[in-house]
This record gives structure tokens, sequence and C-alpha cells, in this order.
């Protein structure tokens, strides 16, 4: 079964071209940064693969949205599945002011 890639098409095969979208103020909670440093895990990473549209593991409806967002101005959701027990999101407000690192349970 081929791979399904939940990558926006600024993501090349070679690696990220280009940001999608302004970050603005980037704050994470200290849940989010304790769970990424328990399991030596940069916040960087996937905040940069965010940025370049990988939202990580979403459905058709959850990417679709963030496409709508893209183009209007909507919130961004990615989700990480860091392993088998625990997730990061990562959301970017609609006006662009801010973009948090959380854990589900958290929202």
């Amino acid at each position: 079964m081929p791979a399904c890639s939940n990558r926006h098409p600024a993501v090349s095969d070679s690696g990220f071209d280009r940001p999608l979208f302004p970050l603005g103020n980037v704050v994470a909670t200290p849940g989010a940064l304790e769970m990424l440093k328990s399991l030596n895990h940069s916040p960087l990473d996937y905040l940069f693969r965010h940025w370049h549209g990988d939202w990580g593991n979403l459905d058709s409806e959850d990417q679709k949205a963030n496409q709508a967002g893209l183009r209007f101005g909507y919130r961004l959701l990615s989700s990480y599945q860091i392993d088998e027990s625990h997730r990061l999101w990562i959301i970017t407000e609609a006006d662009r002011a801010a973009t948090t690192l959380l854990l589900p349970e958290e929202y």
C-alpha cells in the first residue's frame, strides 16, 4: 500500500523548501517541553515541520482545514505521534500572533 503523505506541496521530497506562514510568538506548555525533553526530542524539529507544512498525523478533514487555513487565514494544527504513547500538538492562531506547542490533553 502506498504511504500517505500529509505534507504540503511546499515540502519537497528532498526536504523543506520554504516557510508557509508567520509563526508569531512561539510558546510551549511545560507539559509539552517536559515530554519532549524526557524523550530526548527537540521542539525545534517539530516546529520546523509545522512551519513548512508537514502536519504530522492528521486525518483528511484536518488536512483540508489546514489547506483552507493557509489560504484564508484560519487556525493551523499539526499533530505528531512521538511514540506509541506520546503525541504533540502545534497550533498557530488564525491571526498568526502565536504558535503553541502543547499536549492534546492540555487543549
